[in-house]
């Protein structure tokens, strides 16, 4: 039996077969109203008015499906965001994912015998994103992040894993740190 197969279960390898052909039809979506609907369909919520781009992918399926998936209204996805659905995913609403952003819910170095298992072992936690959050082209947000409302992550920036990052700030860099609180930009911008 192929290393896989053996830790992975036969269940869970039917499982990823079938979301694997999910996955598949997802792809030939070409309207936005398909992808969300199609969506809704095999179990994620999303709220109104949202918009899913193409080029959108989901990895690890078979772990949550798309029940694991909560996208708000008015949420903007954009072409070539990842989406690591082995645990949860949640967005508010008036969220934005920039292109080639990444969120990841788990992490694993290879199978249970992989020599660093002992230093990195397997974790997954949820990730979630609250209201009016955006997060800028090409980020990375690892999991078990936290973002509170009203927050910007910077273009190419990481949310580490466990990160809470405040409400109401700019976040950015490698690793993400609070580079700016936007209340400060506001009262700035109020004196000008």
């Amino acid at each position: 039996m192929p290393s896989a197969l053996k830790q992975l279960g036969i269940k869970k390898a039917i499982k990823f077969f079938y979301t694997t052909i999910l996955a598949i039809i997802y792809k030939f979506m070409i309207f936005p109203q398909m992808r969300t609907a199609f969506l809704r369909l095999c179990g994620a919520k999303i709220g109104k008015g949202t918009i899913i781009c193409g080029g959108v992918r989901f990895i690890n399926l078979y772990r949550t499906g798309f029940k694991g998936l909560t996208i708000g209204k008015y949420c903007w996805i954009s072409e070539e965001a990842m989406f690591d659905l082995a645990d949860n995913i949640n967005l508010g609403d008036y969220v934005t994912i920039g292109q080639r952003t990444m969120i990841f819910t788990h992490l694993n170095v290879g199978y249970g015998d992989h020599p660093l298992q002992k230093h990195f072992p397997t974790c997954q936690k949820p990730v979630v994103i609250q209201s009016g959050v955006a997060v800028s082209i090409n980020s990375i947000v690892l999991t078990g992040a936290f973002i509170g409302e009203r927050s910007m992550v910077m273009m190419n920036s990481v949310v580490s894993k466990d990160a809470k990052v405040p409400s109401g700030v700019m976040y950015g860099g490698n690793p993400g740190r609070t580079v700016r609180v936007l209340e400060e930009i506001s009262k700035e911008s109020e004196k000008n």
